[in-house]
């Protein structure tokens, strides 16, 4: 599975942005999705998931309310809708894909088999 994330960039703060993810080389509905982010010097850290079927979706407690994870089944493609952006959303956000199994989802970077090259975004104050 190869995934392409896009769509970061230097926003204000409280400004909105939307990335997005599109995934090729395996049906992508069998596909758990997540977004993950890193800053330098931390661990990469868990923002949001959605399950292969769209209907089960987690957050992070510091995004809820604020991002929206989607995704597109027909288009292959999966979305991180972010909004109220703070400065300390500042991070390369990295998509990732697993193998959907059964109902459990994963909030654990371990558990993602495929991932992203990350797309930088930098909220300024």
């Amino acid at each position: 599975v190869q995934l392409q994330a896009s769509g970061g960039g230097l926003v204000q703060a409280g400004d909105p942005l939307t990335l997005s993810c599109a995934a090729s080389g395996r049906t992508f509905s069998s596909l758990d999705m997540g977004w993950f982010r890193q800053v330098p010097g931390k661990e990469r850290e868990f923002v949001a998931l959605i399950n292969w079927s769209g209907t089960s979706t987690f957050y992070a407690e510091f995004v809820k309310g604020r991002f929206t994870i989607s995704r597109d089944n027909a288009k292959n493609t999966a979305y991180l809708t972010m909004n109220s952006l703070e400065p300390e959303d500042t991070a390369v956000y990295y998509c990732a894909a697993r193998v959907a199994y059964g109902t459990y989802t994963s909030t654990y970077a371990r558990d993602y088999i495929y991932w992203g090259q990350g797309t930088l975004v930098t909220v300024s104050s």
